[in-house]
């Protein structure tokens, strides 16, 4: 019989983070069951330490070592809970990796992910950023997320409108240390009107010869636009994108398009507009930067990149310079997508 919990003492972090960055835990835990939760942080020696949930690591950045305890979900089934035949309520258990979980549904003829493919990670970190790509974001098809909450001892499940959903945000994010995700509840359709309008999406799809596309199509689409735009963390350490995309006051947003005829600015309701965080660190002249092994990705101007064994403080040093020089220039401040461990942003 599987053990319910596997830890290990003083373990080594940089094979287990997409920065590939040298870093320790003190505990290392690997989770096979959520009913082992009371009972791996119960022990004595585990009690009261700084908790860090890692999936796949590829939405961190390591800038020193944890003093706690990482805990790495290993549970992973998924299943139709309900089906109407219009919707389907799929549950998918904290880890199972996102981009298979994104195939699994649409074999079964769900629609809704198409957009979110190949985005790196698991199930049970998709509502903690609440991830997005391409015009969709996870929230609007999440019906209720599981979790493990550290302040009641017990296991809760919260409906889509407690879970605070915002722009890369909830409040997963906001209380890292209350909440162990252990399972995700998604409402998905059999039908519903393609995104396809988002940049680049109808080109690769024409490109394709998907002249009547179907979900399945658009995911390949997205697959191609993200491997042709993006560095793969297994050719060079990196994240992914570093930077969200700034949404500002939509006046300042006129004021700096007046200035700046080519700067891409989208509607963001509420008096706000979405600036791209990539055109402004190309244009304070970023692309392609290095200093020893950290830099910033020729490919993709919103990568943070590591072309060997650059230190977490290190990459932070040079995501800090992009920010103060896009602050410096136009005004607008840049707020990191990772979590930061070990430093504060």
């Amino acid at each position: 019989m599987t053990a319910a919990f596997t830890l290990t003492r003083d373990a080594p972090l940089r094979g287990l983070n997409t920065l590939r960055v040298a870093a320790t835990s003190r505990w290392l835990a690997t989770l096979h069951h959520p009913d082992a939760i009371p009972a791996l942080l119960d022990r004595p020696d585990l009690r009261g330490l700084p908790l860090l949930v890692l999936g796949e690591g590829s939405n961190v950045l390591f800038a020193g070592d944890f003093p706690g305890l990482v805990l790495r979900p290993a549970f992973a089934a998924v299943q139709v809970v309900e089906d109407d035949a219009t919707t389907a309520l799929v549950r998918a258990e904290a880890g199972h990796g996102w981009d298979a979980l994104v195939d699994w549904t649409l074999a079964r003829g769900l629609v809704g992910f198409e957009n979110l493919a190949l985005i790196p990670g698991l199930a049970g970190a998709a509502p903690i950023q609440n991830i997005g790509a391409y015009g969709t974001e996870v929230g609007e098809f999440i019906s209720s997320v599981e979790a493990w909450d550290r302040t009641s001892r017990g296991l809760v499940r919260l409906g889509r409108d407690e879970c605070g959903f915002g722009y890369r945000d909830s409040v997963f994010r906001h209380d890292a240390e209350r909440w162990i995700v252990t399972a995700v509840e998604f409402a998905l359709p059999r039908a519903r009107n393609l995104r396809l309008d988002y940049a680049g999406v109808r080109e690769e799809l024409a490109a394709l010869g998907a002249t009547e596309p179907t979900a399945t199509n658009v995911a390949e689409a997205v697959r191609r636009l993200r491997r042709r735009k993006l560095p793969d963390p297994a050719v060079i350490g990196n994240a992914g994108s570093f930077f969200k995309n700034p949404v500002v006051p939509a006046v300042l947003a006129e004021t700096l398009l007046a200035k700046n005829a080519s700067m891409p600015v989208y509607p963001a309701g509420d008096g706000s507009s979405k600036l791209s965080a990539a055109w402004l660190i190309e244009a304070c002249g970023w692309r392609g930067f290095r200093d020893g092994d950290a830099g910033i990705s020729a490919q993709h101007a919103l990568v943070l990149v590591n072309h060997g064994r650059a230190g977490g403080d290190e990459l932070l040093s040079v995501a800090r310079r992009v920010a103060g020089s896009v602050e410096q220039s136009f005004g607008v401040r840049l707020e990191p997508e990772p979590r930061i461990v070990g430093a504060q942003w």
